[in-house]
């Protein structure tokens, strides 16, 4: 249009036969989005003035000519058309008074809220008088977005409704009476038509897609070359679609639209009743869901583990986002996810923040526990350990017999012990045992045993068999927690090589003979004690052989376990006391026995304690005097 009929403004002699042509075709009613608030400078006054010096006759001539806004408000009156009004939120001195509009009633306190304007824009007196309406130009963006269209405003004392209203009301020569409606809304209504609004006048339109096969260029209008019978009982908007003339509006769909076809959308908004509600009450029905939304999740978090909680935020997010995409499609209504989503966000946030701190806290304190723990255990583990003797320095001056130990506890402290010392200057007592239970408890109550044991060995004249007899009495009268001790006691005379051996349900022991194979000792014996109220224990005597070893073990060996749950078991332990040859040292002994265990069992963790107690016999030679 602009390249057939040159720049805009075109002169409103051309814009009056542009209504003319489309009043010819029978449209319903006309529409202009746009302003004529000056006069035509193309009019024929207005081109006489300038020619009045130069050619007066045609000057003269030119002023008998009816200007160009008459012939365009000619136009318009016989269209009919309604022309536009702009509010303005400061008075324009060129337009003074309040604008033309039509008729309204007001039914209660419907016009309290209206928006309200201070001045406005409007046409040049020509163009007014041939309007059948005025209708409201304005937009309010909102995050420069045309979310809500103006449907009605109040502009100094006069009350304007939008274009697209009033080009409807003009239709169906209609009041227009606006009142009060449900959930906080009013309601324009005229005819047969209704259109929702909030108490501000603003509408929520349901924005459809652009569509750009119902633009109609003027310049076809002009030269006919348009089927002009097609907007018979059309509604019909004149505008700008040029880049150069700036009248963009974004849409809610993301979509940039010529303002005229803003328009279009209201009008067929009404004519299809697609309109959307956002009820006063929604901002506390959204407040309540927050509140509904935060309660569960400080009620529920601290019952759940993290992923859970999360879980549960993410299903409460999506319960709200569908609910409001249910209320939108189904009903219309418009609430906000948003802020009850990132409300309870919040609250989620705070509540896990609280729990990682709580948590960080009780780890403070659990470490802080642990390491008092490990530090009274560390001192059990010493007090127990004390309460071992040192063959290496019991025995410092004995040359007729060699003797080394080693226990390691399967926990920090145990309930396995060995002792040795000598009865007199020729007879060594050993004991190897073994409590049940493990830990604090297991170790209390070995300390007891082993003291008991040593007394009894110190007093009892007799057997092996009688001393274990003895110190079963005893350890009976303070065993309040019934647990039971298998042990394995011995005496060796080291003048002879004599040994006497009593076992209370303990494990075998092992000896070996120079330039023999290793062998179990007789498992015969007894119940542990404690098992059995009274019990004679049976003693076993037998002679060592110069260099002849025995080891004396707890469970914790054979029994050891690899990740495979498979046991080192006894012939396991017997290859392994097989590579030691005729006279290993002791300390050689229970060191080769203790590394082939660990080797064994890897990773795995232990699970009872090792205890390990051997004895070479050197022969009577080997004693040196000089104690």
């Amino acid at each position: 249009a602009l390249a057939r009929h040159g720049q805009w403004p075109w002169p409103r002699d051309r814009m009056a036969e542009l209504v003319a042509r489309i009043a010819a075709a029978g449209p319903v009613v006309t529409g202009l989005d746009i302003f004529f608030p000056e006069a035509d400078r193309y009019s024929p006054a207005a081109v006489a003035a300038r020619l009045e010096g130069r050619v007066p006759d045609l000057a003269a001539r030119l002023r008998e000519l009816p200007s160009n806004d008459a012939l365009l408000g000619e136009a318009l009156a016989k269209a009919p058309a309604v022309l536009g009004v702009a509010g303005l939120d400061a008075k324009d001195p060129r337009f003074a008074g309040p604008p033309h509009s039509p008729p309204v009633r007001f039914l209660g306190d419907a016009d309290e809220e209206l928006r309200r304007y201070a001045g406005h824009l409007r046409n040049v007196p020509e163009i007014e008088r041939g309007a059948a309406g005025h209708g409201l130009y304005s937009v309010d963006l909102e995050g420069g977005v045309a979310r809500r269209l103006l449907m009605v405003a109040r502009i100094d004392e006069a009350t304007v409704p939008a274009l697209a209203v009033e080009m409807l009301r003009v239709a169906l020569d209609a009041p227009l009476t606006i009142a009060p409606s449900t959930g906080g809304t009013i309601e324009l209504r005229f005819g047969e038509y209704a259109v929702p609004a909030q108490p501000d006048g603003k509408a929520f339109v349901h924005y459809g897609h652009s569509a750009p096969g119902r633009f109609v260029s003027a310049a076809d209008i002009l030269d006919g070359s348009y089927d002009a019978s097609r907007l018979q009982g059309q509604l019909v908007i004149i505008g700008f679609t040029g880049l150069g003339l700036v009248d963009l509006v974004a849409t809610p769909l993301g979509e940039t639209v010529f303002g005229v076809e803003n328009h279009a959308q209201a009008l067929e908004a009404i004519l299809e009743g697609r309109f959307l509600r956002r009820v006063a009450l929604a901002p506390r029905i959204e407040a309540a869901l927050l509140v509904a939304f935060g309660l569960a999740l400080f009620v529920l978090v601290p019952r759940t583990n993290a992923t859970r909680s999360a879980a549960l935020l993410g299903a409460g997010v999506a319960l709200l986002v569908a609910g409001a995409a249910v209320a939108f499609r189904a009903f219309g209504l418009l609430f906000d996810p948003v802020a009850p989503a990132l409300g309870a966000a919040a609250v989620f946030g705070v509540m896990q923040a609280g729990s990682l701190a709580e948590a960080q806290r009780q780890r403070q304190q659990l470490r802080e526990q642990a390491a008092r723990m490990a530090g009274e255990l560390d001192a059990a583990k010493r007090i127990q350990m004390g309460l071992l003797p040192d063959p290496a320095e019991v025995l410092a001056d004995e040359r007729r017999v060699d003797v080394a130990a080693l226990l390691e506890p399967a926990r920090t402290v145990g309930g396995d012990f060995y002792d040795c010392f000598m009865l007199d200057d020729r007879r060594l007592f050993i004991v190897v045992a073994d409590v049940s239970g493990k830990g604090l408890p297991a170790s209390l109550f070995m300390a007891s045993v082993k003291s008991i044991i040593k007394s009894a060995a110190l007093t009892v004249e007799g057997s092996v068999g009688g001393v274990l007899a003895r110190a079963q009495d005893e350890i009976h009268r303070e065993n309040p927690e019934s647990l039971f001790v298998t042990a394995l006691a011995a005496v060796l005379d080291l003048e002879s090589g004599g040994i006497e051996y009593a076992n209370a349900g303990h494990e075998p022991a092992w000896s070996h003979q120079p330039r023999g194979q290793p062998e179990r000792l007789d498992a015969s014996g007894g119940p542990p004690l404690c098992v059995l109220d009274t019990y004679a224990y049976p003693t076993t005597t037998r002679t060592l052989a110069r260099g002849e070893w025995l080891l004396a073990l707890s469970d914790g060996a054979t029994e050891a376990m690899n990740a495979g749950k498979e046991f080192f078991g006894a012939e396991r332990l017997r290859t392994s006391l097989a590579w030691l040859g005729d006279e290993p040292a002791a300390r050689t002994i229970v060191e080769r026995v203790r590394d082939d265990v660990r080797r064994f069992s890897g990773e795995a963790e232990p699970a009872d304690d090792l205890t390990l107690l051997a004895i070479r016999w050197n022969g009577p030679q080997a004693a040196v005097s000089g104690r």
